[in-house]
């Protein structure tokens, strides 16, 4: 459990985490098989040991939810890993409680976790992604350590961004803009924008390039240079952040970066990028992924208002149109669409 809470997580395993009777017998779910989302009925989740059992309030359509619906990773069960929800049932002091999960469930036993690298687990599952199912349901579980309490000056919809924030936050681990002069964005989505947002409270020049005009016109003002669909200047930038879900925006990124430059890969493209790795040993240029970024940071920085996440959605669905509103997200110049499962 997240810092908040007295005690800390030792102590909320040492209360009890026995499920409190509820009406809910089974709940609804959009379940994907075989590439078909549909929705359905499933048996209410029960909290195992060191668990709690979380009413899903509000959850966020992802581009991964749609990767997957795509079928461009393998996935059976209920998708969905942003979300905000109440504590059903688990130790008492959590019961009612709003919160927001970390995705990565750990063994807490092989070599990543013992390294601290748990994000990084041989054993891992992933909310609503790789073997455990998510958040677009009325019902979800998650550990007791992945859970971190919403502060009050957090609204529903805004924490339903914790997740995608703390991936944006992650970019900061990874370069040193004490020695960065200038950046740039390659990508207009949905983490295309917390990215930016990210990066120029903390002072950088951003320039971002996209293709979606919509999308763009919510950056002006925030970045230090719009180049809509422009190519970006040669051999021009410190660091380049990749956002863009596909090949080409790899290679725009990397043509975009000094000598001694850093490329921070954020989306997961589907194929392969063809690149010239002279250039990388030249250059001596950086690749770093990143994936996974910081609760607390993300949620203390919603708290303070750094970070208009509202101003991102787009649409709102009830989970029983899911199935609509995630066709709807897929669509050009669509930001985030939200799911309003309950109350």
């Amino acid at each position: 459990m997240a810092e908040a809470r007295p005690g800390g997580v030792a102590a909320a395993r040492a209360e009890t985490a026995a499920l409190q009777p509820t009406e809910w017998a089974a709940v609804k779910a959009l379940w994907l098989e075989n590439g078909v989302l549909r929705l359905t009925t499933r048996v209410r989740p029960e909290a195992e040991s060191g668990e709690a059992l979380i009413k899903v309030m509000k959850a966020g359509v992802c581009g991964t939810d749609a990767a997957l619906l795509a079928g461009m990773y393998e996935f059976t069960g209920i998708p969905g890993h942003e979300f905000v929800g109440r504590v059903e049932a688990g130790p008492e002091a959590l019961k009612g409680q709003r919160v927001v999960g970390e995705i990565n469930v750990v063994c807490g036993k092989c070599e990543m976790c013992k390294l601290g690298r748990k994000k990084h687990c041989s054993d891992r599952t992933a909310l609503g992604i790789r073997g455990r199912n998510g958040a677009f349901a009325q019902f979800l579980t998650l550990p007791l350590e992945n859970l971190h309490r919403v502060p009050p000056e957090v609204s529903d919809d805004a924490a339903v961004f914790t997740e995608p924030l703390a991936a944006a936050l992650d970019v900061l681990d990874h370069i040193d803009l004490r020695t960065t002069e200038r950046i740039l964005i390659v990508g207009d989505g949905k983490l295309a924008q917390l990215v930016c947002r990210v990066l120029a409270l903390e002072g950088a020049e951003v320039d971002v390039i996209g293709r979606h005009r919509r999308k763009l016109e919510r950056l002006e003002g925030v970045v230090s240079h719009v180049l809509g669909a422009k190519a970006a200047p040669a051999r021009h930038y410190d660091v380049a952040v990749d956002c863009s879900g596909n090949s080409a925006g790899v290679l725009t990124a990397l043509d975009a970066l000094r000598p001694r430059g850093t490329l921070v890969m954020k989306s997961t493209s589907p194929g392969l990028a063809t690149m010239d790795m002279a250039r990388l040993v030249v250059d001596e240029l950086r690749l770093v992924g990143s994936r996974c970024g910081p609760f607390p940071r993300a949620l203390e920085l919603l708290a303070a208002g750094g970070v208009n996440a509202e101003s991102l959605i787009d649409a709102r669905y009830a989970l029983d149109q899911g199935v609509e509103g995630l066709e709807r997200s897929r669509q050009a110049g669509v930001l985030k669409v939200l799911l309003d499962i309950g109350v």
